[in-house]
């Protein structure tokens, strides 16, 4: 799903692009572990994904509490431990969602190797973390969405605001975003070289 969700958000739509069909891609991008990660640390960072604590235990934390001096335990480590190659997938037989064979041994044997782009998307979103964590009333299980939330706040109809008044946070926030359009780059031409679009 982050895959397509990557692919869904990473082409602008524009007046010459705007009615393209997603289509089934050839199997090409099965093999391709880079693309895959790549798509994995964008779609995590992406400003669509409104992953949130407030609605039940987050998941998706990318790093350790020591990696951004949490204050407290957070109340899962399945994605740091992912990421770091702890936590392996567990071979599917015979399911609806059945993958193909040779990618699941290949996860499930390899620890995982990110590019220098996405590596450098992981580290801004780091002191990003960090310097939420910084903060006095800072919730442990902060997504991404959570943390700008807390800087930027929301206005009197609920929406939240486009900026925050603190310039550390805005800084690494652009900080985050320069790095998440050089992933973006590198991940456009595999989606038409895979036939995600054509």
């Amino acid at each position: 799903m982050l895959m397509y969700f990557t692919i869904r958000h990473i082409i602008p739509a524009d007046w010459l692009n705007d009615r393209d069909q997603f289509l089934f891609p050839n199997d090409g991008w099965k093999k391709d572990m880079e693309f895959q990660l790549n798509c994995l640390i964008f779609a995590l960072f992406h400003n669509q994904n409104r992953i949130s604590c407030a609605h039940g235990v987050n998941h998706f934390i990318p790093y350790t509490e020591s990696e951004v001096d949490a204050k407290e335990e957070f109340a899962s480590h399945f994605l740091s431990d992912f990421l770091s190659g702890k936590a392996k997938a567990k071979k599917m037989e015979n399911g609806i969602f059945t993958t193909d064979a040779s990618a699941v041994e290949t996860l499930r044997t390899t620890s995982l190797q990110f590019g220098e782009t996405a590596k450098s998307v992981l580290n801004a979103g780091k002191e990003l973390w960090k310097y939420y964590h910084t903060m006095e009333d800072a919730n442990p299980n902060a997504s991404l969405y959570d943390i700008k939330e807390f800087f930027q706040g929301r206005n009197d109809k609920g929406k939240m605001n486009a900026t925050s008044d603190d310039p550390v946070y805005t800084g690494l926030l652009n900080e985050l975003k320069t790095a998440l359009r050089a992933l973006c780059e590198e991940i456009k031409p595999k989606v038409y070289e895979y036939g995600f679009l054509k």
